[in-house]
């Protein structure tokens, strides 16, 4: 028997990168994934290939979830993936002194206030069963200081300790729904693709991207989607408000080592 047979997911930002490989991965395991976006054209074309069912959701908008839990208020396992940077439309300022309100709350009405919805959205749909698997796609970012990505480090930062939040609340309740978060770092995913670029100093600019990770390279979209997959089964049936880091090493410390005398 498949990992996830006779489960139902819900998937968002799942036209492209973490998101369609989750899904990917998912139904690989016997799942029946929906899968979610603002994006439909894409996420229609990502649908067709792996064979899950595309539905449109702006993660931020309330009515959007309210259409969803009308079409779908069963559930079995909810990954809030859906999220932004800020530079998808190019290199603007973030930091704390030179940021525009708007641009803030852009990116919380994603990032924060989607996972909130995702994840009432979550309880609500698996009470009936009592059981479930909610998994938040957090950052490395939520757990440490970036100078130039502040609403995004704030908003990563929200989704760690809603996690915990929601994983104490449905325990309170007697619920078998466990919430979890994964905290990757630095993803080979499209988002990446505007600070890339795609002219001769590519590689120069991602080899310096990971300068700093121990393992001197970038994480892939099948290695997120492998530790989303164990956190939906039941194997992973005693983990809830666990935070799970993908890195590289990074958070571990230094990898050199001291010179000898």
């Amino acid at each position: 028997m498949k990992r996830l047979e006779q489960k139902l997911c819900l998937v968002t930002g799942a036209a492209r990168g973490i998101g369609a490989a989750i899904s990917q991965k998912f139904m690989a395991e016997g799942a029946t994934v929906i899968l979610s976006d603002i994006d439909d054209d894409a996420v229609r074309q990502t649908a067709r290939n792996c064979g899950g069912i595309p539905f449109h959701l702006d993660v931020s908008q309330e009515a959007d979830w309210d259409r969803l839990a009308i079409e779908y208020p069963r559930v079995d396992v909810v990954v809030n993936n859906a999220g932004i940077t800020g530079f998808e439309n190019g290199i603007m300022a973030h930091d704390p002194e030179h940021a525009e309100l708007d641009d803030w709350h852009a990116v919380h009405r994603v990032n924060t206030d989607g996972t909130f919805l995702g994840c009432r959205y979550a309880i609500r749909a698996m009470r009936a069963a009592g059981a479930g698997s909610i998994i938040n796609i957090s950052s490395r970012s939520g757990l440490v200081g970036i100078p130039t990505a502040a609403a995004y480090a704030a908003s990563k930062a929200a989704i760690r300790n809603h996690t915990k939040t929601v994983a104490l609340y449905c325990a309170q309740q007697g619920l078998n729904i466990r919430c979890n978060s994964i905290h990757p770092a630095a993803i080979l995913t499209p988002m990446w693709e505007p600070m890339l670029g795609d002219g001769p100093d590519r590689a120069a600019r991602m080899a310096n991207f990971v300068a700093d990770t121990p393992m001197k390279r970038f994480g892939t979209v099948e290695e997120v989607a492998a530790m989303a997959l164990l956190l939906a089964t039941d194997e992973a049936a005693y983990m809830t408000g666990a935070e799970l880091v993908m890195d590289g090493g990074l958070l571990a410390g230094s990898a050199a080592t001291p010179e000898q005398a």
